[in-house]
């Protein structure tokens, strides 16, 4: 079928393990790109004379897009073309690799808006938000690739649920992003579309995964923020190699409707953001019912009104936080380790108490019982499925016959072939996801819970990752062993496991100038608590700063 809108650049890609493509927008070479100098940040000619050189995309908030919508600074369509124009510049030439694909539809609802703001209309929540859209949601006007070359050309039906709620908000969807294949891996983000993503502020360093182009693309300032999926760690391990703030909400707040799954017991989307407010922001968007994901109907009575309420700068004083360190191993690097010590003495500065060492009896036996199925195969045919007759290819052996994948990670296609049980055959009780259909890991949750509530906790606390990003290997992975690894997740069990939030906020930097994270792990349905934590300790800190390699064009 043509799909010419999103025709390759005719980049060789070919050390990924056989035929790889890069889906692009052919349009995007109409943009009339102009000279400038360094002191504008307008550099597209848009033809409207409220673009001002005097706005800079470089770390811009939602409120500072919609104050300079609103006084005339810019308009939306430069602001929109800004961003595409730091995207064409900087994404190849740096090597830092982030997107799949670009909307050849983003200036028109750009333009759209603008027209809609002449008006005087009313305008969504995210009105000309620009957002990087991990390429496993749904999309009906761009392909959804999940990263895999066999199904570089899947358009699907419709929109999953967090995109059509984003839209609805008039958020613009910039273009998707680069992801690992399928979500497979917490320690790198390679596909066979376009290859492995690299950090933007190291490139020869990794960006975790699977999410990382998200991660990276959102740092660099590709977009105003994005949206990634998190079944161990995707989002909150990425959030943290990129100086992110990356939220894995209670199971059950946000819809997975749409979303190309990897074990749609534990997976969930979310945002990934620069700052803490915009996370606020993004969230009263997209938490909230969806008849299509019914484990959502435990959202109901649980999300406040206005989570940016939860934006005080004195949200830390009171607050008594456990220090987690049993996930903390012999392995951690010195650097993050101090980090970390130094966030524990700027929450108590903060007005934090800290119980620390805190642990949990018969934590490792807890967490053990909550473990879930494979249930990979089952759930990619059934996505596939909801495709219709069209899709590309009907099953995961259908895609392995294909040989269109990365073969580094071929090794974990292939093995999940030999599921053939579906999750019922295998004793997976109830609704995926839901965690009172699930026994063990009900039981969890429940010892997670009282053992905070004896403790009189609020959360958890424990650094994201405990080293920082690790070198890239090789930029010709062969298996799973040429790339980098996920030494340091901390991630993988609570909060997967548990069903409960957490959120990574920045830490600081290594000495080369590295990211890393400071998590935060709360109860079910907390989000607001955490966002108030979490902004506290981002204002009182102000760690993030943008990376050098992409500056203001």
């Amino acid at each position: 079928m043509d799909r010419s809108p999103w025709s390759p650049r005719g980049r060789d890609f070919s050390g990924v393990g056989g035929n790889v493509r890069r889906l692009t927008l052919a349009a995007l070479a109409a943009l009339a790109l102009t000279a400038c100098d360094d002191d504008s940040s307008v550099s597209v000619d848009t033809d409207d004379d409220t673009a001002s050189p005097t706005f800079s995309l470089t770390e811009t908030t939602i409120p500072e897009i919609h104050a300079a919508l609103e006084s005339g600074s810019t308009s939306c369509r430069a602001l929109v073309a800004d961003y595409l124009e730091r995207i064409e510049v900087y994404d190849q030439s740096t090597t830092v690799n982030t997107m799949i694909t670009i909307n050849p539809a983003a200036l028109e609802r750009a333009e759209a808006i603008d027209a809609r703001i002449a008006a005087g209309d009313a305008l969504g929540e995210l009105y000309c938000v620009p957002v990087i859209v991990k390429d496993l949601y749904d999309t009906a006007d761009m392909p959804t690739s999940g990263g895999v070359l066999a199904l570089a050309e899947s358009v699907p039906p419709d929109d999953a649920h967090v995109v059509a709620e984003l839209r609805d908000a008039d958020a613009i969807m910039l273009g998707k992003s680069n992801m690992d294949e399928f979500a497979f891996h917490a320690g790198h983000t390679l596909s066979s579309v376009t290859g492995q993503t690299r950090n933007a502020y190291d490139v020869s360093r990794t960006t975790a995964g699977s999410s990382g182009g998200t991660a990276s693309a959102v740092a660099a300032n590709f977009g105003a923020v994005g949206v990634g999926s998190d079944t161990g760690n995707s989002i909150r391990g990425p959030s943290s190699h990129l100086a992110l703030v990356g939220l894995r909400s209670t199971m059950g707040l946000i819809s997975r409707d749409g979303v190309i799954p990897l074990n749609f017991d534990r997976d969930m989307t979310g945002a990934m953001t620069r700052t803490v407010g915009d996370t606020a922001r993004m969230l009263n968007v997209i938490a909230g019912y969806d008849s299509a994901d019914p484990i959502t109907t435990l959202s109901e009575d649980n999300i406040p009104d206005d989570y940016t309420d939860a934006l005080q700068a004195d949200g830390l004083e009171g607050a008594r936080f456990g220090v987690f360190r049993r996930l903390i191993d012999d392995t951690a690097d010195p650097e993050v380790e101090a980090l970390f010590e130094q966030a524990i003495a700027d929450l108590r500065a903060a007005g934090a108490t800290i119980v620390d060492p805190f642990d949990v009896d018969g934590y490792q036996d807890a967490l053990r019982g909550a473990e879930s199925c494979r249930r990979f195969r089952y759930d990619l045919d059934n996505y596939l499925a909801s495709l219709g007759p069209d899709a590309p290819v009907q099953s995961l052996q259908e895609i392995v016959d294909s040989g269109e994948f990365a073969e580094a990670h071929g090794e974990q296609l292939r093995g999940n072939l030999e599921v053939t049980e579906t999750p019922a055959e295998q004793g997976c009780a109830g609704e995926p996801g839901n965690i009172r259909d699930n026994p063990g890991r009900q039981a969890f949750r429940d010892t997670m819970v009282s053992a905070m509530e004896a403790a009189d906790l609020d959360g958890l606390i424990y650094p994201t990752w405990d080293n920082p990003p690790q070198p890239i290997i090789t930029d010709d992975p062969e298996t799973r062993d040429d790339l980098p690894a996920n030494t340091g997740d901390n991630s993988q069990g609570l909060a997967p496991a548990s069903g409960q939030p957490a959120i990574t906020v920045p830490m600081g930097f290594t000495g080369s100038g590295l990211p890393t994270g400071l998590q935060i792990f709360g109860y079910p349905f907390a989000e607001a608590d955490l966002i108030k934590y979490a902004y506290a300790y981002e204002q009182a800190t102000q760690h993030r700063h943008p990376p050098t390699l992409f500056p203001a064009l």
